[in-house]
């Protein structure tokens, strides 16, 4: 295995954590302490070393990869500083320093991720996601290729319906996977024109977009505000602030604020 170098602070049990907590995931697999994924037909193993990671194979292919799934897009002793300012957070971050959001690598399985948990708790959209990586996409060793947008393209939404997707989900996922947008376009764009552009599509709405910005395109100022899981912590930890009114407040570390507060809430 090689070394991936990883700025600390890092944790990489805080850093992978949510993908043992809502069940197994087929595309990131938790397995014997390290973390699997399909890259290109190959099994991808990501486990914790001084320094960083240890990854393989490491190669032009895969890296990209393990650095979206170890968050190190974001700058994390900037944000902890700035956290020391702020009553709530100074009190949460120190039992979670080392936690680097990890992001969705590929924004395709991103944006059918989203539209799978809308309205269903995460352990449901989980399970439902992985009858669709099972039913098209390949295993390879532990984990699972995440079914290509081509392979979506060519099914029905009657398949997507009979593994436990709804009516309209199914036709959602169809749907983009259709769609002549650019995914990986979208990256070169700001976060306003990212946004209308996923929501110009059937089935993205606002809290789609938000959750893109934040999980794939790590932008610093994304504020899921929509996302009910992080209403409830705004509300229980600032004594009943409004999540919207809380972006503000946030600012310029909205994303990693998010990460931080819904991580606090699952970490006793």
């Amino acid at each position: 295995m090689a070394l991936f170098a990883v700025p600390g602070p890092f944790d990489f049990a805080l850093s992978t954590e949510r993908f043992r907590a809502f069940g197994v995931d087929r595309a990131s697999v938790w397995h014997e302490g390290g973390l699997h994924r399909v890259v290109g037909g190959r099994e991808l193993r990501i486990e914790p070393a001084p320094g960083g990671v240890d990854v393989e194979p490491l190669d032009r292919e895969t890296e990209p990869v393990v650095r979206a799934l170890v968050g190190l897009a974001f700058e994390l002793e900037p944000f902890y500083a700035w956290a020391t300012g702020d009553e709530v957070l100074r009190e949460l971050v120190p039992s979670l320093v080392g936690f680097r959001p990890p992001l969705i690598p590929d924004p395709f399985e991103m944006l059918v991720g989203a539209i799978t948990a809308q309205q269903v708790s995460l352990f449901s959209a989980t399970a439902i996601r992985n009858r669709l990586i099972e039913r098209f996409g390949a295993q390879v060793g532990v984990a699972w290729s995440f079914p290509s947008r081509e392979r979506i393209a060519g099914a029905s939404e009657d398949e997507l319906f009979a593994i436990g997707l709804t009516r309209r989900k199914s036709e959602y996922v169809v749907g983009l996977a259709r769609s002549e947008l650019d995914l990986a376009g979208l990256a070169a764009l700001p976060d306003d024109e990212v946004k209308a552009k996923l929501i110009a599509l059937r089935g993205l709405g606002e809290w789609t977009a938000d959750w893109f910005l934040a999980r794939h395109l790590a932008r610093p100022h994304a504020w899921p505000w929509g996302d009910l899981a992080l209403r409830k912590a705004v509300e229980s930890l600032y004594g009943g602030l409004d999540v919207r009114e809380a972006r503000a407040r946030f600012d310029p570390f909205e994303n990693l604020t998010a990460h931080y507060l819904l991580l606090s809430q699952r970490i006793p």
